[in-house]
């Protein structure tokens, strides 16, 4: 049976009045990611953000609403029949598996590959700069290194939205910008459409220059959002203007 059609306009990820309580808080988000859009969702600890990206990508299921991808009501849906890929903090390598069997995983998990697909991924090293590290561990390689290889994992399965909870917060500021460079340079180079992207960040300056909006949440909703120069500089809010450490004393 075919899935519902979204009875709203068609977008990358929608959340429609989704609800989720855990421990104290009572959350609700709605929200709409349009495709090729980049949105980064920040607040403080505990706001919700993480569980906004494990309800869209299936691992948690909502207490109520409905979750839409690309039109299709995918609320009921597994983690695996989503069209996403979610890149977390730990980059979910396999220690006893080399680099290139790492990203095969991505197209084949049993890694029988064919020779096309072995070229795949061979691509998929190259673009992210691993030409030659296909028989590395994890463990012989950089955190900057790990997380290029989950990133050429999650680019090789073609997904159109991609999720991220913080994969480079444990990398200092130069490697994380150019982390986010390298998502820009390979979102970019799909030859349908840039892939959507939705990141949780605890570093806002990384929406600079990346994301084309933002998100701001506290105690489990979505209080403001907007393009990111303006939401970065909101000295209204007082939410924002606290987690930001500004006030409006600082115009």
């Amino acid at each position: 049976m075919r899935a519902p059609v979204d009875p709203g306009r068609t977008a990358a990820l929608r959340l429609d009045d989704v609800r989720f309580a855990h421990d104290d808080l009572a959350m609700r988000f709605d929200l709409t990611v349009e495709e090729g859009e980049w949105l980064a969702l920040i607040g403080p600890s505990g706001a919700g953000k993480s569980t906004l990206l494990d309800i869209a990508a299936g691992f948690v299921a909502p207490d109520a609403g409905r979750v839409w991808i690309g039109g299709a009501d995918v609320t009921d849906a597994a983690p695996a029949e989503r069209p996403l890929t979610m890149v977390f903090q730990e980059n979910n390598l396999f220690a006893h598996l080399d680099v290139f069997r790492n990203v095969a995983l991505g197209i084949a998990p049993n890694l029988r590959l064919d020779a096309k697909q072995r070229r795949a991924v061979s691509e998929a090293l190259e673009r992210v700069g691993l030409a030659g590290f296909e028989k590395r561990r994890p463990a012989e390689m950089s955190g900057g290194e790990r997380q290029r290889v989950a990133l050429a994992r999650a680019f090789l399965r073609g997904r159109p939205l991609l999720l991220l909870d913080e994969p480079f917060a444990a990398l200092g500021p130069a490697l994380r910008r150019e982390m986010l460079a390298l998502i820009e340079t390979l979102r970019r180079a799909r030859t349908d459409a840039p892939m959507t992207v939705l990141m949780v960040t605890h570093h806002p300056e990384d929406a600079v220059g990346h994301a084309d909006r933002v998100a701001f949440l506290e105690n489990g909703e979505i209080v403001v959002e907007g393009a990111t120069d303006d939401i970065l500089s909101d000295r209204t809010n007082a939410g924002v203007a606290r987690y930001l450490g500004t006030t409006s004393s600082d115009r």
